[in-house]
């Protein structure tokens, strides 16, 4: 399989035909269409440490506290279509760990803006005193 830059060897996927719930009328209750394809990114030798420490620290609620990456496809009505579309969706998961971000620079907030921010500080707690005054209507104690 290849994803992006890399190549997967299919000895790595594991793959289990299951039957596929929601509509579909007799065909959902007699084949196994569904496709649940494994990938183990922790184990995984085609996979660079840096794009599997990526990989791993993504928050995917596919991904187990193993480091097994599982697909489940049932969107298509025979088994090759979804077997085919677990493994890009694979391909699009690991393609997504090829990219580094970068690293951000921390900027400071520009004189100007300081300034701004202070001034419109000190107007708002001029409204809010000006609330407190009593302004000549009825006197609630």
């Amino acid at each position: 399989m290849q994803a992006g830059r890399l190549d997967i060897d299919d000895d790595e996927l594991i793959e289990r035909f299951v039957r596929a719930s929601g509509p579909g009328g007799q065909n959902v209750n007699k084949v196994a269409t569904a496709v649940e394809l494994r990938f183990d990114v922790a184990a995984s030798p085609s996979i660079p440490d840096d794009v599997r420490a990526r990989l791993l620290a993504r928050r995917d609620r596919r991904m187990t506290l193993e480091g097994v990456f599982v697909i489940n496809a049932q969107r298509f009505r025979t088994q090759e279509r979804n077997r085919e579309d677990a493994r890009v969706r694979l391909a699009h998961f690991i393609e997504a760990g090829l990219h580094v971000p970068k690293t951000r620079i921390p900027t400071k907030p520009s004189r100007g803006s300081k300034e701004r921010r202070l001034g419109e500080k000190r107007g708002r707690a001029t409204i809010k005193l000006g609330r407190g005054q009593d302004r000549g209507g009825r006197d609630w104690d």
